[in-house]
C-alpha cells in the first residue's frame, strides 16, 4: 500500500500530474484512488467528471474523491468541541475563553488528512494519490499531526486523561461521570489519531511526497525552501516534478519564434541543472509541455506514460534507514561533573538556503527555517543545561545544525 502526495505552488499543474499518475496506475491493473484536499477542487475538471466526498469509480480500477473538510468539521469534531466547552465552563473558565481553548488551529486540514488515512487503511486501494493544496497549505497540513499532538498534550495531558473521573471532578460534574468519561475517551482517540497520522506520513516505505514546479527561478527558490522544511520534519520527498518543460526548436528553424523557443528552453534547462545540483538527493523529473491541455482519463494516462516510462508511478519503497533527526554526544567532562559539555546534532538537509532561527522554550528547542517551525523535545539530560552556542555545517543532503550545551548551575546535578 502506497500513499503519494503531490504539492507545489499554485498553478504549476499538480492536480494534472496527480490525476495522470492515478490514471496510469489504474491502466496497469492497480486499484488507485486519487483524492483532493485542495479547497479549489479542480480534480474533477482534470478527470472530466463530477466528484463528491466519497470515492466514486471513474473507470476500471480508478476511483476519485474531493474531501470537504467543512462538512467533516460539523460532524464528530463539533460534538467533541461542545463537550470540551461544557467541561471548561464547569471548571470556572470564562465562556469566551473556553471557546478559544477548544478551537484547535488547522483542525479542518487535520480532518482532511484523517480522511486520506481512512482511505489508505481501508484495504481497498493499492495506491492513494493525494492532490494537496498549494505548498504553504500543504506544509501546514503535513506538520499538523505532530504540532496538534503537542497542543493537546499541553491542554489535556495523557496522565490526566488516564485517571477516571478526574475531568468530571474538574468540571464540577461528579454526577455525570459517564458523560465526562466519554469526553476523555474521545480526547484519547484524537491523540491516537494524531499519532497514527504522524506515523503514516513519516513511514518512508509507505508515503512519499512529490513537489511539482515549473522550471522558473522564483518557483525553484520556493521549492528549495520547501525541501528543507520537509526534511526538518523527516518527511520524504521522492521526486521534483518539473512541469511544462519546453522542447528546443530544431536547428533548421529560424526567425523570432525560434529565438524565443531557444532562449526559453535554455533558461528552463539552466534552472533544472541548478535543482539537480542542490545536493539533496532528490531526482528531478522533466515533464514535457503538451500542445493541448490533458483532460480525461486517456489523455492523462498518455501524459503519465511520457513521464514515467517503464518506472513504477507509485515509486519504490525507500528501503533504507533514515539518518536520525537528532544525535546527542558528550564533548567534555564525565558523569555529572560541572565541566561537562554536550552537542546536539540535528539533521537539516539544504538548511544553508533558508534563514535559521533557534529558541529555547522550557524543555523544548524551537528550530525555525524560514516560515517553518518544529518544536523538538530535548533529551532529559539537556533539560538541565543551557544552550551556549550553535553552528550550521553546510553540505546539501548532509547539512547539520550543531547546538552546544553546558550545565545550568541552578538545575545541574553536583558530583
Amino acid at each position: 500500500m502506497r500513499v503519494v502526495l503531490f504539492t507545489g505552488k499554485g498553478g504549476v499543474g499538480k492536480t494534472t500530474l496527480a490525476a495522470a499518475t492515478g490514471a496510469l496506475l489504474a491502466g496497469a491493473g492497480r486499484t488507485a484512488l486519487v483524492v483532493s484536499t485542495d479547497p479549489a477542487h479542480s480534480l474533477g475538471d482534470a478527470l472530466s467528471t463530477t466528484l463528491g466526498p466519497e470515492p466514486a469509480e471513474i473507470t476500471e480500477n480508478l476511483h476519485a474523491a474531493h474531501i470537504d473538510a467543512r462538512t467533516l468539521l460539523e460532524g464528530t469534531w463539533g460534538d467533541l468541541q461542545e463537550h470540551l466547552r461544557t467541561m471548561l465552563a464547569g471548571a470556572g473558565v470564562d465562556e469566551l475563553v473556553a471557546d478559544e481553548l477548544t478551537v484547535l488551529p488547522g483542525v479542518e486540514d487535520l480532518l482532511a488528512l484523517a480522511e486520506v488515512q481512512r482511505f489508505a487503511d481501508s484495504g481497498v486501494y493499492d495506491v492513494v494519490v493525494v492532490d494537496c493544496g498549494p505548498t504553504a497549505e500543504t506544509l501546514r497540513l503535513l506538520t499538523l499531526p505532530e504540532a496538534l499532538n503537542g497542543y493537546l498534550e499541553r491542554l489535556f495531558p495523557a496522565h490526566r486523561r488516564a485517571v477516571r473521573g478526574l475531568v468530571a471532578n474538574l468540571a464540577g460534574a461528579k454526577n455525570d461521570t459517564d458523560g465526562w468519561d466519554r469526553t476523555v475517551a474521545a480526547l484519547g482517540a484524537l491523540a491516537g489519531q494524531l499519532t497514527g497520522l504522524r506515523a503514516m506520513l513519516a513511514d518512508r516505505d509507505r508515503t512519499a511526497i512529490r513537489l511539482v514546479l515549473t522550471p522558473e527561478r522564483v518557483v525553484a527558490a520556493e521549492t528549495r525552501r520547501t525541501l528543507t522544511a520537509l526534511a526538518l520534519h523527516e518527511l520524504r520527498v521522492d521526486a521534483l516534478m518539473a512541469n511544462r518543460v519546453m522542447p528546443g526548436p530544431p536547428p533548421s528553424l529560424r526567425g523570432p519564434a525560434a529565438r524565443w523557443l531557444r532562449e526559453r528552453a535554455s533558461e528552463q534547462h539552466a534552472v533544472l541543472r541548478e535543482l539537480e545540483e542542490l545536493g539533496v538527493g532528490v531526482p528531478v523529473v522533466a515533464v514535457p509541455y503538451t500542445a493541448a491541455e490533458p483532460t480525461g482519463v486517456e489523455a492523462l494516462a498518455e501524459l503519465a506514460r511520457s513521464i514515467y516510462g517503464d518506472d513504477d508511478p507509485a515509486g519504490a519503497p525507500d528501503g533504507g534507514t533514515p539518518r536520525p533527526l537528532m544525535e546527542l554526544r558528550r564533548t567534555a567532562g564525565h558523569g555529572v561533573s560541572a565541566d561537562t559539555e554536550f552537542e546536539l546534532d540535528v539533521a537539516l538537509p539544504g538548511a544553508e538556503d533558508s534563514p535559521l532561527d533557534l529558541a529555547r522554550v522550557g524543555d523544548d528547542m524551537v528550530v525555525g527555517l524560514g516560515v517553518t517551525r518544529r518544536v523538538i523535545t530535548l533529551p532529559s539530560v539537556l533539560r538541565r543545561c543551557e544552550a551556549v552556542g550553535a553552528r550550521l555545517e553546510p553540505g546539501g543532503l548532509d547539512a547539520r545544525l550543531v547546538i552546544a550545551f553546558k550545565p545550568d548551575p541552578g538545575t545541574w546535578m553536583s558530583s
